[in-house]
């Protein structure tokens, strides 16, 4: 699979956050899932909590302020795999990675998969 395109990363980067995150609350409610689950993900990746994460959303930040402010977990890079067809391990821009680790945990969320392991535990 090939790796993203500077066109790819730059429309990544420019995408705001705030009218993404509905999409992944539909995503896993649909299934399931809670909000508070979604958060508890969010979390891990990022280190923002609730009132933080709430903040980005009222400021309608980019993905690039998003992952700038964020702390990322070290155990992040376990995350592996292909999402929205790309593996995640063969992406060399780290926004456009770490924007793809958040959507493998909330597809992960998604489907079923128990929190421990969603969480690299």
């Amino acid at each position: 699979m090939a790796t993203t395109t500077p066109e790819h990363d730059q429309r990544i980067a420019e995408m705001k956050f705030f009218s993404v995150y509905p999409h992944y609350v539909n995503r896993i409610e649909k299934n399931g899932r809670t909000v508070a689950e979604l958060h508890e993900v969010i979390e891990w990746l990022t280190g923002f909590d609730e009132k933080q994460l709430q903040a980005l959303i009222d400021e309608k930040v980019t993905f690039k302020t998003f992952f700038e402010r964020a702390t990322l977990n070290p155990n992040a890079e376990l995350i592996k795999g292909v999402i929205c067809g790309y593996r995640i391990e063969d992406i060399e821009t780290p926004l456009t990675k770490q924007c793809r680790y958040m959507d493998k945990l909330i597809d992960e969320l998604a489907k079923g998969r128990k929190m421990e392991k969603i969480l690299r535990g």
